[in-house]
């Protein structure tokens, strides 16, 4: 039996939609074609771990699944949960009439529940361009997909919620995230402010001319001065983003990884520190963007 189940890769900072298309024949085999990396041709012995511990099972089969376009390069783990939802509808294990209309994505622990993925952004915002009805991905994301509106974003824990949504129709939850809301009670509770540094009379007006400015800056002094201190606390004074340059943002630092759980839109200027032991050539990287 053919099924054609629908994930998504993350290129720069773009996502391109990926058919997985899952055969069960006969035999026995298990064929994974589309330039997959080594961790997506490894994902056979996650799924058959996380199905057998949520009660179904690797059939033996022989398996034929192809990621299209097969002419690019698929990388990464959290295509897990898409094969593995292919790879039950295509042996018969379960009834999925509306699969075609959502997205899946999340990597697979052994016990079925789901690790976060990267790039969850710039991939709601692509299912949203080409019309698909939901996104179902790790619950540790859903707010930051939840960003884009105008479509149902589905935060889940385990496979098995998967497998109850579409075989039983048990409904998800659906995470829903005011954007302006956020993104503007974001500006006025910054992590780090700079009202929070006590003295230091002489640098903070020098910060504070200099983010008035636009000019650059350089700390030096010894260890425990407060440097980083005040470097950290700098994004609190300079003009607030726009909200097109924190969804902007928000996509570069989803395609990283380092968005955080609990926040969905980054609406401070993000602070890098390196350590102090870089070379001269990666300090340009030092500050505020």
């Amino acid at each position: 039996m053919l099924t054609k189940v629908y994930g998504s890769a993350v290129f720069g900072v773009e996502a391109t939609t990926i058919t997985v298309e899952v055969n069960s024949v006969k035999g026995i085999g298990y064929h994974l074609v589309g330039l997959p990396d080594k961790a997506i041709s490894e994902s056979s012995y996650r799924i058959a771990a996380a199905l057998s511990n949520v009660g179904y099972k690797l059939p033996g089969k022989k398996i034929t699944i192809n990621m299209a376009p097969a002419d690019l390069r698929k990388e990464g783990s959290a295509y897990d949960l898409t094969l593995a939802i292919g790879i039950l509808i295509s042996s018969g294990q379960i009834k999925a009439d509306e699969v075609d209309q959502y997205l899946i994505m999340g990597e697979l622990s052994l016990d079925g529940s789901l690790q976060p993925i990267k790039g969850a952004l710039p991939i709601a915002i692509k299912a949203r361009e080409e019309k698909y009805k939901g996104f179902i991905l790790p619950a540790q994301n859903a707010r930051e997909a939840a960003i884009v509106d105008g479509l149902e974003v589905y935060g889940v824990d385990n496979i098995s919620q998967v497998i109850n949504f579409f075989n039983e129709g048990k409904p998800l939850e659906p995470t829903i995230v005011d954007t302006r809301d956020e993104f503007f009670q974001a500006l006025e509770h910054p992590e780090f402010d700079f009202a929070d540094v006590k003295g230091q009379e002489s640098i903070k007006r020098c910060m504070e001319i200099a983010a008035a400015g636009g000019h650059n800056i350089i700390l030096i002094g010894p260890p425990g001065a407060g440097k980083t201190m005040l470097a950290k606390r700098l994004p609190s004074i300079l003009p607030p983003m726009t909200l097109h340059e924190a969804l902007e943002t928000t996509k570069i630092h989803s395609v990283a990884g380092r968005t955080q759980e609990k926040v969905g839109l980054m609406a401070q200027r993000p602070f890098r520190s390196p350590h102090h032991t870089i070379s001269d050539e990666k300090s340009n990287f030092v500050g505020v963007l």
